[in-house]
């Protein structure tokens, strides 16, 4: 499968170069949220139900570390890993855990090549990332070679339409006339295909999919998002939060634009 922006390496590595870039879109996904539950605490419930007596656990492209954090506070386990292949993600992620009382220890790698003995790992956990690979399927069976035997992985990712509306939006306001045409996202791994990939190198047991609903309250909230994606085929001119706001509000009514996502949490065990 060609690379597209979200798997091509070099652009991978400049998107979360520095967290400030994922910070921005993180909250303004936050405030737009009025339904869905909250990712970390469902995957660390899942995880509650599935497992006992963890001894390591593993947070794999933990960004800066929401997921780890809950995970260390919720399931307490003997050893913590927090493992992204970004340094500068992973400094914030490790900082969030030390200031809150957590030992964690982190780990700079690509999850195509885990640098852990198979069989030591008891929970893996993999949410929003694993899109970004061209061959999810080497990623999903390099933490399957990591599992412990009674080990269990809980994965994470979006249905590949999700935001589609905002890619109408950018395309009605002729800011990138094919916007809605362009690769999704979450094109290689999705709610659709995730299980299907999952079932090649682990068992699955169960698949828990949550719908989100997002409400932007004006073009200003929209804009906020727009300028952390590299989705679109934006002008270089306009590629600013303030050069995107006076485009939409030029071209656009101001009103709340509407949009949805499905989660999809997929849980295995080792084959």
């Amino acid at each position: 499968m060609p690379a597209t922006p979200f798997t091509d390496p070099h652009l991978i590595a400049n998107l979360y170069n520095s967290p400030a870039r994922l910070v921005r879109r993180t909250r303004s996904l936050h405030a737009a949220k009025t339904r869905g539950a909250d990712a970390a605490a469902t995957i660390t419930e899942l995880a509650a139900q599935h497992t006992s007596h963890l001894q390591t656990v593993c947070d794999i492209g933990c960004g800066r570390g929401s997921t780890t954090l809950r995970l260390a506070t919720g399931l307490r386990p003997t050893k913590l890993l927090a493992l992204d292949q970004s340094p500068a993600l992973l400094d914030v992620a490790v900082e969030r855990c030390r200031a809150a009382g957590h030992a964690v220890t982190p780990i700079c790698a690509d999850f195509h090549t885990l640098p852990m003995p198979s069989g030591s790992i008891d929970l893996a956990v993999a949410a929003f990332c694993l899109y970004h690979s061209t061959r999810p399927e080497a990623a999903v069976a390099e933490i399957a070679r990591c599992l412990a035997p009674a080990g269990r992985a809980v994965l994470v990712t979006k249905s590949a339409d999700s935001y589609a509306e905002l890619d109408e939006l950018v395309a009605a306001a002729d800011l990138d006339p094919d916007a809605t045409t362009r690769p999704s996202l979450y094109q290689t791994f999705h709610a659709a295909n995730a299980p299907t990939i999952v079932a090649t190198s682990m068992t699955v047991i169960e698949v828990v999919e949550q719908r989100h609903e997002f409400r932007f309250d004006d073009l200003e909230a929209v804009s906020t998002y727009l300028a952390t994606s590299p989705k679109y085929s934006v002008a270089e001119h306009l590629r600013s939060y303030n050069r995107i706001t006076d485009e939409l509000r030029r071209r656009l009514p101001n009103t709340p634009v509407l949009t949805t996502s499905t989660v999809s949490y997929i849980v295995a065990e080792a084959n």
